[in-house]
């Protein structure tokens, strides 16, 4: 089963639970993103794991291709030797260290072919978690935007801030009162400042006219033209 199949039926199984529950989809989102970066985990865990073979097969094999050519120098010596018994034990000898070799380096192309594709699926596997995170990011952005306005609306719907302006007007009044109340003590004290002003051009006017009157009594009386008397 690949990488990408066994970790589709993991977030689906969790996913179709949490569902079932009615989770949020912040928490569902989480899941995913913590599924991937676990599967991540393994696959590189894997492909170290295969990395570390591949070399100790590679050793295996130079081991067996070098102990192929150390009986084939030994084949040469015994035919020099007219030792053809020993030769041809030394070919067989040979040609078993080469068939090991070769079955070493078949497991080495398996795990090389082993370690493209977990190369090649962890590139994958790396962007889908990145767009993953960055989905992930601006739906919580988005969530959060949403609570403030439905928290928002809530305090606007209810008699929070009815309540809250009619105090207000509450405290007005009540300023209003006091205000009243020290206007009121100054009521029969004395004069304002105004009104004090206003009698002085009150009183102006009157001594006006009345100087205007003591003149015009002062003025002599005008004497009546002499009548001439008749012959």
């Amino acid at each position: 089963m690949g990488i990408f199949s066994r970790m589709g039926d993991i977030i689906n199984s969790n996913l179709n639970a949490m569902i079932d529950k009615a989770e949020n989809p912040e928490k569902i989102a989480r899941l995913i993103i913590q599924e991937m970066e676990d599967t991540l985990v393994e696959v590189r865990t894997s492909a170290a794991s295969n990395i570390a073979e591949k070399k100790e097969l590679k050793r295996k094999a130079e081991a067996y291709e070098e102990r192929a050519a150390e009986w084939g120098a030994k084949a040469e010596l015994a035919l020099t030797k007219d030792r053809e018994d020993l030769a041809r034990g030394a070919v067989s000898a040979k040609q078993q260290a080469l068939q090991m070799a070769e079955v070493v380096r078949s497991e080495i192309d398996i795990l090389d072919e082993a370690v493209g594709k977990a190369d090649a699926d962890l590139a994958k596997l790396q962007a889908k978690l990145d767009e993953a995170k960055a989905k992930h990011k601006a739906l919580m952005m988005r969530g959060t935007t949403a609570k403030n306005q439905i928290k928002m609306r809530t305090h606007m719907t209810t008699n929070k801030v009815d309540d809250a302006l009619a105090r207000y007007e509450r405290m007005e009044r009540k300023v209003d009162e006091l205000e009243a109340h020290v206007e009121a003590f100054d009521l029969g004290s004395g004069q304002s400042l105004e009104s004090q002003f206003a009698a002085l051009e009150a009183d102006e006017a009157v001594e006006e006219e009345l100087a205007a009157l003591k003149a015009t009594l002062k003025k002599p009386a005008s004497k009546p033209a002499k009548k001439v008397a008749s012959k």
